[in-house]
């Protein structure tokens, strides 16, 4: 009888534990579980642990929680749990070469794009902060350079037209953990090749900062619905309409009813404020103000006077 794959899972936020609870419908062996350690998280402060940590208790795993792999004491302890591979989601460290020497089998890393495109830290946002209409997961060996490694599958999906970045990764995760689970199943029957990524093909996807959320009227409406999606559910694309400053969560391109200068309120439908841009207009459909709610942009402006062009 075939000896059940013997692995070491790391992985810290959501699509991490998506990606382990599926390794659990198969009879993989899973020598211990990484993740990054408790962090003080909301109002409180207080220390709480990830996604993939809470997992991996409730199903009896071992867990591991190293700062970085720094110490060869570290290294060694990961070595111990001899495994033939290292599925790799998300985990947030980097990973040196006494560590990817370990596992026979190798390291394996899902990547929320179709490599070589949007390699780094952000790569589904800036699919949709480039107005992508087609994205992805890759099965790939991890290497020392940020997501260099060798492809060993690839997943393709089309990216919906409002569909928001958080909307993007809950899909993407399924499909990860899907592609995951089925390369994993190759590799416990053996070795399976990979293929070099063209690395003139490459683009970067650098981490989201909030000084990337104030929307500049001035570009063309499409432009600005893909900054308000790639931006969600953070930082959350910024306006100020009317002297008021606004977390912008949901808004759509529409034709302009009229000539304006970009950032000019043209009127309140149903669904949502009109205003202008460079090209066409926006219909801004859910927003917030600072102290409030996200809420229907009518529903906000029944109690607050509309800002006049």
């Amino acid at each position: 009888m075939t000896k059940p794959l013997r692995l070491v899972f790391m992985g810290t936020p959501e699509i991490s534990a998506v990606c382990l609870k599926e390794l659990l419908t198969e009879e993989f062996d899973i020598a211990g579980v990484y993740t990054q350690p408790d962090r003080p998280k909301n109002r409180g402060m207080k220390l709480l642990p990830s996604p993939v940590k809470t997992l991996a208790l409730e199903n009896g795993l071992p867990v591991f929680q190293p700062e970085s792999f720094r110490q060869p004491e570290t290294v060694e302890q990961l070595r111990a749990l001899r495994p033939d591979v290292v599925a790799v989601v998300a985990y947030g460290r980097i990973l040196p070469q006494a560590v990817l020497d370990i596992p026979r089998l190798g390291c394996v890393n899902i990547h929320t794009s179709l490599l070589p495109a949007y390699r780094g830290p952000a790569p589904y946002q800036w699919a949709v902060l480039d107005g992508k209409t087609e994205t992805g997961v890759t099965a790939m060996y991890l290497s020392l350079g940020m997501d260099e490694g060798d492809i060993i599958d690839a997943v393709k999906t089309p990216i919906y037209p409002e569909e928001t970045a958080g909307q993007l990764l809950e899909r993407l995760s399924v499909l990860g953990a899907e592609l995951l689970r089925k390369t994993l199943l190759r590799l416990a029957q053996g070795p399976v090749p990979g293929t070099p990524q063209d690395g003139a093909l490459a683009t970067y996807a650098p981490m989201l900062d909030k000084s990337m959320a104030p929307i500049d009227f001035s570009k063309p409406a499409r432009r600005v619905c893909d900054q308000v999606r790639g931006l969600h559910p953070w930082p959350v694309a910024t306006a100020v309409i009317g002297g008021t400053s606004f977390k912008i969560h949901a808004a759509r391109p529409v034709d302009a009813p009229q000539k304006a200068a970009p950032g000019t309120v043209l009127g309140l439908t149903k669904t949502g404020l009109v205003v202008a841009c460079g090209e066409g207009a926006v219909e801004i459909r859910t927003l917030q103000a600072q102290g409030g709610k996200a809420m229907p942009a009518p529903d906000y402006f029944r109690g607050h006077s509309l800002p006049q062009p």
